[in-house]
C-alpha cells in the first residue's frame, strides 16, 4: 500500500520526538547504570579503609543525609564516614558556570596568586568607608519595617536582610546604586543573582540534578543558563566602564583618592611581582564570587543573629544599652563605633556558633590523611567538616544548645582550641572577607537594636536546613516594636 507524502510528513513530525525521548531514555539508563557500577566499585575499594571509622548506616543508593548531622555527631563525636549519592565532586561545582574559577572554587597556584592579589582589597583602610554604606543600606531596610512595628505582626527576616546585604555589596563592590530594596524585582541583574542562588540550592538537594546533562535539559537548567548570561553581561559591562574611568583618571593625572576605592578598583589595579594583573575573565569570576559570598552568607548570619536576640530578650537589652551608649544619639555608625560594643560582639559570635552561615565545608584529599588517634583516610576521599556539628558538639562546648555569649570572654576563649569556633573556616583558605562580613553584621545588629525591640514568634519556629548557607524551610520569623525614647 502506497503512503502519501503528506501522511509520511505527519508520521515523521509525530514520531521524531518519540524517537528523541526514547534515545534520551536509553542514554539515561546507561549513564545511571555506569554511575551505579562505579559507585559499587568505589564502595568496595574504600570499605576496608572505613571499617576503622564506625558510622551511621546509609541508604544503599542515596547514602546519608546532611539533615541528621547533629545526631551523628552525638553518637560519633570525632569522625565518621558518610556515603553520599553518586557525584564526582562537592556541591560548589554547581556554582562554577556562574562564578567561574574564583577564590571559592579554585585551587593550587591559581588560588594562591589570586588570594595574594585580592588581600589588599580587605585592608582596614579599604573597609572603613564601607561602614557608612552598610549603615545607609540598613536604614533603608529598617524604615520599611515600621509597618510591622505598628501592627506587631510576624514577618520573615531572611528576604529583607538578603536584599539589604545585596544592596550593600553592590555599593561596596561596584559603587553601584541598585535601589534593590525599594525597587525589588525590577533590576534584571539583582533578579538574576537571586535566581542563581535559589537554583544552586535547588540543584544541591535534587539528586537527579547532580547529573550535568539532566540538569541542563531541565527547565531549571535553562533558567540557570539564562541567569548566568544576564549576570555575566552586567558584570562585564561594569568592568568595561570602570576601566574607562581608570584610564581617564590616569591620562588626566587624577588621584583615585578623590573617591573611595571599591573592590573592583582593587581587582583592576592589582599586580603581581611581574607586574601582571588579572585577566577580564579572572576579574569577572572574583566579582561574581564576591557577589555570592558577600551577600548570601552575611544575610544568613544577620537573620539568625536577630532571631537569636529575639529569643533571648535579656541579652538583647544588654546589647541595646551598650549600643545606645556607643552611638551617643547618632543615627548612623562610623568605623570607630564598631570597637565600642564588646558584649554585642560576643552575642554575634554566640549566634554564629549556634547558626553558622556556612554549615559545612569539604575538601578532596590529594594524599592520605592521618587522624590524631592513628586512623587514616585514603587519597581521593572527600573530607567534610561540619561547622554546625562542631559548634554544637558536647565534647567541645558545655551545654552546646544554650545561648551564652560569655563563652567568648577572653579568658574563656583562651581555654579552647582555636578550631572550636570556625564560622569563617580556618587555615590558609579561611574566608578572605570575614572582617567585611563581621562589620556588616555588627552594623546591621546595632542599627536594628537601636530602633526596634525584637520579639520571638512562638507560632513560627524555624526549621533549620543546611544548604550552601544555613536557611530555614519555613522562614525566620520575628515580631518587632519601636524602642521608646
Amino acid at each position: 500500500m502506497e503512503i502519501s507524502e503528506n501522511f509520511r510528513h505527519v508520521l515523521k513530525t509525530y514520531l521524531e520526538p518519540v524517537r528523541l525521548y526514547h534515545a534520551l531514555g536509553v542514554v539515561c539508563v546507561i549513564y545511571v547504570g555506569m554511575l551505579l557500577t562505579r559507585l559499587m566499585q568505589r564502595r568496595k575499594t574504600l570499605k576496608a579503609a572505613f571499617e576503622q571509622f564506625p558510622g551511621p548506616p546509609g541508604h544503599w543508593l542515596l547514602g546519608n543525609t546532611n539533615e541528621k548531622i547533629i545526631t551523628f555527631g552525638e553518637n560519633y563525636p570525632y569522625a565518621f564516614p558518610l556515603w553520599f549519592e553518586p557525584k564526582d565532586d562537592i556541591a560548589y561545582r554547581f556554582l562554577t558556570a556562574w562564578i567561574g574559577e574564583g577564590l571559592l572554587v579554585s585551587a593550587g597556584q591559581r588560588w594562591f596568586r589570586h588570594r595574594r592579589l585580592l588581600t589588599p582589597g580587605f585592608h582596614y583602610d579599604i573597609l572603613k568607608p564601607y561602614v557608612k554604606i552598610m549603615s545607609d543600606s540598613a536604614k533603608i531596610m529598617l524604615d520599611k519595617w515600621e509597618t510591622y512595628a505598628k501592627t506587631q505582626e510576624s514577618f520573615e527576616l531572611f528576604q529583607h536582610v538578603s536584599l539589604m546585604t545585596l544592596d550593600s555589596i553592590m555599593k561596596c563592590a561596584f559603587s553601584c546604586e541598585s535601589n534593590c530594596q525599594t525597587e525589588s524585582g525590577t533590576n534584571k541583574y539583582i533578579k538574576a543573582v537571586y535566581d542563581l542562588c535559589d537554583l544552586v540550592n535547588l540543584r544541591f538537594r535534587v539528586f537527579l540534578y547532580h547529573i550535568d546533562f539532566i540538569f541542563h535539559l531541565s527547565p531549571h537548567g535553562y533558567m540557570y543558563r539564562r541567569a548566568c548570561r544576564i549576570a555575566h553581561k552586567h558584570t562585564g559591562e561594569v568592568i568595561r566602564k570602570r576601566k574607562e574611568v581608570l584610564t581617564k583618571e590616569k591620562e588626566q593625572n587624577l588621584s583615585q583618592k578623590k573617591r573611595n576605592l571599591d573592590f573592583l578598583d582593587i581587582l583592576l589595579c592589582a599586580r603581581d611581582e611581574q607586574q601582571q594583573g588579572l585577566s577580564d575573565e579572572d576579574i569577572r569570576a572574583e566579582v561574581d564570587t564576591f557577589m555570592f559570598e558577600g551577600h548570601d552568607t552575611t544575610a544568613s548570619g544577620l537573620a539568625w543573629i536577630l532571631y537569636a536576640l529575639a529569643c533571648n530578650p535579656e541579652h538583647q537589652q544588654k546589647c541595646r544599652v551598650e549600643i545606645q551608649q556607643a552611638l551617643e544619639g547618632k543615627d548612623s555608625i562610623e568605623w570607630e563605633d564598631l570597637s565600642k560594643i564588646p558584649y554585642t560582639t560576643m552575642c554575634i559570635k554566640e549566634s554564629l556558633r549556634l547558626y553558622p552561615p556556612v554549615p559545612g565545608m569539604a575538601r578532596k584529599l590529594t594524599k592520605p590523611m592521618t587522624f590524631f588517634d592513628g586512623r587514616t583516610v585514603p587519597e581521593g576521599c572527600i573530607v567534610g567538616t561540619s561547622v554546625y556539628g562542631i559548634h554544637r558538639n558536647a565534647t567541645v562546648w558545655e551545654n552546646p544548645n544554650v545561648f551564652d555569649p560569655l563563652r567568648f570572654l577572653p579568658e574563656n576563649t583562651a581555654k579552647r582550641s582555636p578550631h572550636a569556633f570556625v564560622p569563617f573556616s580556618a587555615g590558609p583558605r579561611n574566608c578572605i572577607g570575614q572582617n567585611f562580613a563581621m562589620n556588616e553584621m555588627k552594623v546591621g545588629t546595632m542599627m536594628t537594636l537601636k530602633k526596634y525591640i525584637l520579639i520571638q514568634d512562638p507560632d513560627h519556629v524555624p526549621k533549620m536546613i543546611p544548604r550552601l548557607v544555613l536557611r530555614s524551610i519555613n522562614g525566620v520569623n520575628i515580631k518587632i516594636k519601636l524602642v521608646e525614647n
